[in-house]
This record gives structure tokens, sequence and C-alpha cells, in this order.
């Protein structure tokens, strides 16, 4: 007699939580490291907002998402780091023929283009704009990609004289590497990864396009890039 292996089914129990369309739309909206009321993404997924509120009840039973109400008004967002590198490194594995048909319109072609060329993955830097700083910082000697992610004693005081607070004993790690869906290439996540993008985002190096994940370069972000990075001015247009 076989006995059911516990792990089995909790993953496939977590599987089924993402098998959904509407939900899996939910979570990748919810990369973009802010909390959304029900309502927003239930415009987002294109549903009604009892449809959205009965997955959304689901992911927060699996732990998923966490809730929070203010006033009449409940907000989500992803548990943590751990579930957006999940979703993240799930939609890598999606074929890059269905991520690159064809738009369904002008706005969802300009859509597709803003993400791509800029955007945040939860919490850190993605799309050309999160490789090419990653590729500046791995070519300045900043952070080595040969033997994993990690950053060099030297990268270390690079972020510490660019103005960057890194919290060198938290449990979260420094430096990782995180499969980037639309360049299919690694772009710098961990610790790290997130002091750089918040503080790209407090100082208005990068600004937010919309409502969604996407993100854009300042005139103030490319020279200040090109400073500390010798990222060329114009090439994260």
């Amino acid at each position: 007699m076989s006995t059911e292996d516990p792990q089995a089914a909790g993953l496939a129990a977590l599987a089924g939580l993402i098998a959904d369309r509407t939900r899996a739309a939910c979570l990748l909206a919810l990369l973009d490291g802010r909390a959304w009321t029900a309502g927003e993404l239930a415009r987002h997924a294109g549903v009604a907002p009892s449809t959205v509120s009965e997955h959304l009840d689901r992911l927060v039973s699996g732990g998923l998402l966490v809730q929070e109400r203010q006033g009449r008004h409940r907000y989500v967002r992803l548990a943590g780091a751990r579930v957006a590198q999940l979703v993240e490194d799930l939609a890598a594995q999606v074929s890059p023929a269905e991520v690159r048909r064809p738009p369904r319109g002008l706005r969802e072609a300009s859509a597709g283009a803003a993400m791509a060329r800029g955007r945040t993955c939860y919490d850190h830097l993605a799309g050309r704009l999160g490789i090419t700083v990653t590729d500046a910082l791995t070519g300045r000697g900043l952070l080595r990609q040969d033997t994993g992610f990690a950053l060099t004693e030297a990268g270390v005081e690079w972020f510490a004289s660019a103005g960057i607070p890194l919290d060198l004993s938290g449990r979260r790690p420094l430096a990782r590497a995180c499969l980037d869906w639309t360049e299919r290439r690694p772009h710098l996540a961990g610790a790290s990864g997130a002091a750089l993008c918040r503080r790209a985002l407090e100082a208005g190096w990068c600004e937010r396009v919309g409502s969604g994940r996407a993100v854009r370069i300042t005139p103030v972000g490319e020279q200040v890039l090109s400073d500390l990075l010798g990222i060329p001015s114009g090439a994260l247009r």
C-alpha cells in the first residue's frame, strides 16, 4: 500500500491556486509591490468584483496574499518576496511565443513595450532597465555572476558611496539572480536590488508609468546612472 507524500499534496494544492487565469492575472499585477483594492484587481482582470473577491479569498487562505481593510476598502498584496520570486520564476517559464503574441490594439502594444523597457519585479528593477543596470554593475566588478549572484567588496562600498543603504545583517540574500521573463536573462534581486529600486523611485531616477508595474528612466536618472555606472545617456529610453 502506498502512502501519499504530504509534500506532493501541498505542491498540488499550491499549483491549483495559481492555475486559474484570473488569479494569475491578480498575482502578476501585484508584482508591482503595492497593495491593490479588490475593485482595482477586478478591473485589471476584466471580471466582476464579486468574482475577483472569491479568487482573492482563495489566494489569502492559501498564503500567497495578505490583506488589510481600511474603511470599506479591502487591500491585498503579495505575502512576501518569496511569493514574488515564485510568480516571476513561473512567468519566466511561459513560452516566448505566447508572451510575444501580436498585441490586441495600440493600447496593449504600448503597455507591453513599456513593461519590456522597464518595470518593477515586486521590489526590484526588471526589463531592459534592470538588465542594463545589472550588466553595468557586473562590468565594473561590483557584482559577480560567475559563481552565482554576489556583491563584491567594491560593490558593497559602491552602494554606500551612492547613498543606497544596505541591510547587511538581514536574513534576505544580499544579491540574488531573478530570471527576467522578457529579456530571458537574470537581473539583480535580493536586498541590494530592492534597495537600488527604492532609491531610484524615491530620488526620482525612475518614475512609474500609469498604475501598473512599468517604470521609465527620467532625465535625472539618466545622468545619475551615467555618473555612477557609466551607462550611456539615452540607452535606457
